[in-house]
């Protein structure tokens, strides 16, 4: 008779445990649906980031190896390339950071948080008070850099000078002044002939 009450406690509990664990993966399920456009965002980004990176240096090689006539075609071009990558990157991207997401966030999630603490996540989530600081986020974020920027830019800016004067040296290129003065010659001299 004991046999068969801890036999049936046992299969009451195991009963018991499948559905905590099924309830859990619909929660974990509901917080990657409500935090997808931000793992969306972040992919986006993780996408982007190589084509901007490619238009920084191709800004500056194009002040310095493409005749001045050509550049204004040869800048269109790179931006048509750089927008077709980004619509074929971007979309891929993001697709796969959505897939990935129930086996990465999502296993972080079932193991890091109890059931309880999941509704808790979603009530945040979904308050009204936590959309309408999540919607502030871009007009606070400006707001903080266009503070920081009038505040530091007197400071940092020398810097960034220096920066670029002590790389401009090592690359053996000649210093802005310099280049800038020797272009202002030129035409002058020819000028004169």
């Amino acid at each position: 008779m004991k046999r068969l009450v801890i036999v049936a406690l046992l299969v009451v509990a195991t009963g018991v445990q499948a559905q905590t664990a099924s309830t859990k993966k619909e929660l974990v399920a509901k917080v990657l649906l409500l935090q997808q456009p931000a793992i969306e965002q972040a992919a986006q980004a993780l996408a982007e980031r190589p084509a901007a990176q490619m238009m920084q240096q191709a800004g500056m090689a194009l002040q310095s190896r493409v005749a001045e006539d050509k550049r204004e075609a040869v800048a269109k071009e790179i931006q048509a390339d750089v927008k077709k990558y980004v619509d074929e990157a971007v979309p891929l991207v993001r697709e796969r950071a959505v897939k990935l997401a129930p086996s990465t966030v999502g296993a972080l999630l079932e193991e890091k948080f109890s059931e309880d603490e999941l509704k808790q996540l979603i009530a945040i989530i979904e308050s009204p008070v936590n959309r309408k600081f999540l919607q502030l986020g871009g007009e606070m974020q400006k707001a903080l850099l266009d503070k920081l920027l009038a505040e530091t830019q007197g400071a940092i800016e020398p810097k960034v000078k220096a920066l670029e004067l002590s790389i401009g040296k090592r690359l053996g290129l000649p210093a802005p002044a310099a280049a800038a003065s020797k272009a202002g010659k030129a035409p002058a001299k020819a000028a004169s002939k």
